[in-house]
């Protein structure tokens, strides 16, 4: 029997049906997209917690030491001198949780615009709680203060942080060196490169490296080791949203180096 509710004409799809349901896809993709920003961002700063915690305790130290010498000895002199060294350790735990506190709260939507690289390289150093030299790394920066680009400022601080923590992972039971530089390329690129001295990428794990969730770090028997799988990949996404590019070079055991490819300022 013919039924009419099968009939072509019920079963045709109005196109404007159709283009409605793909608008509301991408919004809830670009939606999701922002989340795995977010949740990378808040991965790669709870990788470093524990580091963060033995920084502050080495801070908290001297801190509970002078100030028990000061309540003890009593005269003036001391207590002054305990009371000036307890305020220079006390600033800099303060500085580096306002340092972290701020890569977690920066915001990664507002607008590209003119920003000096060198500040966004020495604060993503800065946030990850330590000294690279304790670990046995040095470091070198070379980019001129007055070298700027174009981008989304917390966007590029949060790659930046991305790179050097993997960078540090990559070296930190060998002892290494790592270069930041940035040069102007012609009219309209300015290269940002962040290179370590690490053992470098295997040729099948570097054409996977910026693909969601591949991490050669997720069985790390150290917190501050692992990786979701996630840092690569935002990383470029976020690159790609200041209207730039996201590569990386490396030869098994010569290191590995990442470079943001950026638009300039003007």
């Amino acid at each position: 029997m013919y039924d009419e509710r099968l009939s072509p004409e019920s079963l045709a799809i109005d196109p404007g049906e159709v283009q409605v349901d793909r608008a509301s896809v991408e919004r809830r993709l670009a939606l999701l997209e922002k989340q795995i920003q977010r949740l990378q961002k808040l991965a790669a700063l709870g990788t470093m917690s524990a580091v963060l915690a033995h920084e502050l305790n080495n801070l908290l130290t001297p801190i509970l030491g002078f100030c028990q010498m000061a309540a003890e000895r009593k005269d003036e002199r001391t207590m002054a001198s305990a009371i000036e060294r307890t305020l220079t350790y006390g600033r800099h735990a303060a500085d580096l949780c306002q340092k972290i506190m701020g890569m977690a709260t920066d915001d990664a939507n507002e607008h590209a615009a003119p920003t000096p690289l060198r500040p966004l390289v020495e604060d993503a150093v800065e946030c990850m709680a330590r000294d690279l030299s304790k670990d046995g790394i040095s470091i070198a920066i070379e980019v001129a203060p007055t070298l700027a680009a174009r981008v989304h400022a917390a966007s590029i601080k949060q790659v930046l942080f991305n790179l050097i923590l993997n960078a540090r992972q990559a070296m930190i039971d060998r002892r290494g060196h790592l270069f930041i530089t940035a040069q102007r390329c012609g009219e309209h690129m300015v290269r940002l490169s962040v290179r370590d001295s690490g053992p470098g990428i295997a040729p099948e794990t570097l054409t996977k490296i910026f693909e969601p969730f591949f991490s050669t770090k997720t069985s790390a028997n150290r917190p501050d080791r692992r990786g979701l799988g996630l840092g690569l990949f935002v990383s470029k996404q976020l690159v790609e949203e200041s209207g730039g590019k996201l590569t990386v070079e490396s030869t098994p055991g010569d290191g590995a180096t990442f470079t943001l490819w950026l638009p300039p300022a003007d």
